[in-house]
């Protein structure tokens, strides 16, 4: 049996409109015009908080299913396919390359069905560079996926998980007076 796409027409003419809008005035834009990018994205039904980092080069598959929280960050070459919401709360910073999947296909379904399971991001979480995020994961709130995990499970709050498939390797704690957000984790943008 051959795949059937299951998604309505509407959701297929949104995302060859934000293609365009995305190869034409998103990618190419200049690093510091996140307002810009915050406004494209707006136009397509995202929601996207104050201060939101969202670099050109990242990608979005589908605007309308993204929300970021306010200054949070989708870092260089992050590939968000958001079949499915995905969800980044306040201060959440996505590093380059990371991949955040939320959605799959039943490969025991001759008809190999799509399956979207929605992400969830605690706010003053970091997705590390590389990191993989795997369809209805929750990344709970001041978590940290280690570089090129492979999280597929959820992960509890301030948990430090990393490796393949992702393990608990330690626990976070941020002090009272910090922010919360360390400096690597802020994007790499001034203030």
């Amino acid at each position: 049996m051959v795949y059937e796409n299951r998604l309505s027409w509407s959701n297929r003419i949104g995302r060859v409109l934000w293609g365009i809008v995305w190869v034409i005035l998103y990618r190419p834009s200049p690093t510091p015009a996140f307002a810009w990018r915050r406004m494209l994205l707006r136009l397509f039904g995202a929601q996207i908080g104050k201060g939101a980092h969202p670099y050109p080069s990242s990608k979005i598959w589908a605007p309308w299913n993204l929300s970021m929280g306010a200054h949070s960050c989708l870092a260089h070459s992050v590939d968000c396919y958001c079949v499915a919401p995905i969800s980044l709360g306040a201060f959440v910073t996505v590093s380059q390359y990371a991949f955040l999947c939320a959605a799959t296909h039943d490969f025991r379904d001759a008809a190999f069905p799509l399956q979207k399971k929605p992400i969830s991001v605690g706010a003053k979480a970091w997705v590390a560079a590389g990191a993989f995020i795997g369809p209805g994961v929750t990344v709970g709130e001041g978590a940290v996926v280690g570089a090129r995990a492979v999280v597929v499970r959820n992960v509890p709050p301030y948990a430090i998980v990393a490796g393949n498939p992702a393990r608990a390797i330690g626990v976070r704690t941020i002090n009272s007076t910090d922010s919360g957000v360390p400096e690597a984790g802020r994007c790499g943008v001034a203030g």
